[in-house]
This record gives C-alpha cells, structure tokens and sequence, in this order.
C-alpha cells in the first residue's frame, strides 16, 4: 500500500522509460510487503512500526535534500497530524488482515480508498451518482461480495481478515486528504517524514496494547528491514519519482499490478489457490478501483472543499 498521493490538475504529463519502469517498479515492489508482514515474527502492528522507522533516515535525508517550499506552521503541523493517525490505523488494520485472509484480497481492499473515497465525496457534495460512478458502485459491491463469500467458505477468521483490509481502505481514505493538502504547502518528502514519525509511536502503541511481539525474534531482521525497503524506500521513492508524469488512468492501471502480484506470491509461498469464482471478483473490484482512481484527485478536492 502506498501513501504518495498523485498531484492535482496536472495537465502536461512528460513520460519517460525511466518515469514508467518506476511506476510499474514501485508498485512491484509495495506488492512484495504482505509477504514480508508474513514472514515477520513480530506481530502484524509491530512490522508496521519497523516498516515507518527503519526507513525514516533514508526519508529524512531525502526530504532534507528537496527542500521543504514552506514552513511548518500551525495549519501544516496539524494536517500532517491527522494524516500521521489515520495511516497509523490504515497499517495498523491492514497489517492485521494480512495475516487472516488472502494477500490477493488484503492487497485489493487495502487499495479501496479510491472508491471509498469517491462515495464519501459524493456525501460531501450531497448529490446522486453519474452513471460511472454507479459503475464504480455496482463494480466495488459485486467483486466485494463474490471474495467476502469465497473467504466465509475458507473460514470466518479469513472474511474477518477481509474486513481489517477494507477498514484500513477506510483508512487510507481519510489519511489522502489531509496529506494532499499538507503536500501542497510542504513536498512530497517531508510530508512522508512528517506522517511517519508521527504514526510510529502511534503503531508502537496499538502494538503494545494488543500484545504484540515488538522486537524481532527467531525470524531475525530481514523481514521488517525487507519490509521497510521495499515498501517504504523502494514502492514509495519510484512512485514519488514518477506519479506526476502520468494521468490517473495509466496510474491506476499500475496500481492493479500489485493485487496480481500479490494473488501470485500468496500461491506460490502459500498454496492460496484461486479459482474463478475468486478471479471474477476480484476482476470486477479492480475495475471499480481502476475508475475509482481516475476520479480520486477530484474527490479530493470536492471533500477537502465542503469540510
């Protein structure tokens, strides 16, 4: 799962080779985390907490270099705040359904917060659905509904599983407008610093309260530091590199690489076999975040404007 959000009314996109192999490599990337949260020894919450602080030097310097445009004000400092706790609960929840359900499905509804927000802006706005975005609806409710009953057939722990991804969908949502707004006054990179120390000591405490294991035992450290590059040095540094070279739609159409990725991994390292019933769902929940995706810069904005 990524935490970049794409820019706002970019018109003239300048794409390279190097610009889309980092797209598609950041996404590859983000995709190998849930076997990595997998692989941990730690508990699921405590993996989040090493993914945020292992990476932190890495961002700190990467922020120093771009140069923040702004000062930390009092208006920026508490934007970054609110995105800090709800990505905190975002990792927090998805680490969880990691560890119950599928990754095909944790790394599909952890993604949901295009389409979750998109109904929370047509809220904002107070009007009816367009006819795409009832295709959106209709797309989301369909595949959702196919792989919750595919996951109550395996186990209720595993539809359970599926609902922790799609609470941190939820999530993720509400992290992407106060972090779009914070951007726009701080850069990308010390946004991304500002929001990871302030939902580490977030997850710290979540991990603690639930009782987790918080240092690294028999498994040792490669899996939270594999987590922690891959998904938050790697996935995020070529997605910040290259998002703002493309439109929503070929944005979009990348990110449904790592659900495939990750449907793969969890065959191979896990023997979670899907059968076309799953396939089917999980086609039409990737069409709703496809379309979902092409609005959410849009969505953004409409819901950051009526608060």
């Amino acid at each position: 799962m990524a935490i970049t959000t794409e820019p706002e009314g970019q018109k003239n996109y300048q794409a390279g080779g190097w610009h889309f192999a980092a797209l598609i490599g950041g996404n590859v990337a983000l995709a190998f985390g849930p076997w990595f949260v997998r692989m941990a020894d730690t508990g699921p919450v405590a993996a989040g907490l090493w993914r945020m602080v292992i990476a932190l030097p890495v961002i700190a310097l990467l922020a120093w270099r771009a140069r923040s445009p702004g000062p930390l004000d009092r208006r920026l400092a508490l934007l970054v705040l609110a995105a800090g706790l709800f990505f905190a609960l975002d990792l927090a929840s998805w680490h969880v359904g990691i560890e119950r359900t599928r990754l095909g499905n944790a790394t599909l509804f952890g993604n949901s917060g295009s389409v979750i927000l998109m109904i929370w802006g047509l809220f904002a706005l107070r009007r009816m659905p367009v006819r795409r975005e009832w295709l959106v609806l209709a797309a989301a409710l369909g595949g959702a509904a196919i792989l919750m009953g595919r996951s109550l057939e395996i186990s209720t722990v595993t539809l359970v599983g599926d609902l922790f991804c799609l609470l941190a969908g939820i999530f993720y949502a509400f992290y992407l407008i106060p972090a779009q707004r914070a951007r726009s006054g701080l850069g990308q990179w010390t946004v991304l610093l500002l929001v990871g120390l302030a939902s580490a000591p977030i997850l710290l405490a979540i991990a603690l309260v639930m009782g987790e294991p918080v240092w690294p035992g028999a498994a040792g450290w490669a899996p939270v530091v594999g987590l922690a590059i891959s998904s938050q040095i790697v996935g995020q540094g070529l997605l910040v590199f290259s998002l703002k070279h493309f439109p929503p739609l070929v944005i979009g159409v990348a990110l449904l690489t790592q659900p495939a990725i990750a449907a793969a991994i969890g065959w191979v390292a896990f023997g979670e076999v899907l059968g076309w019933p799953d396939m089917t769902g999980m086609a039409f929940v990737a069409c709703a975040l496809l379309l979902a995706k092409v609005a959410e810069p849009r969505a953004v904005k409409a819901v950051a404007s009526a608060d």
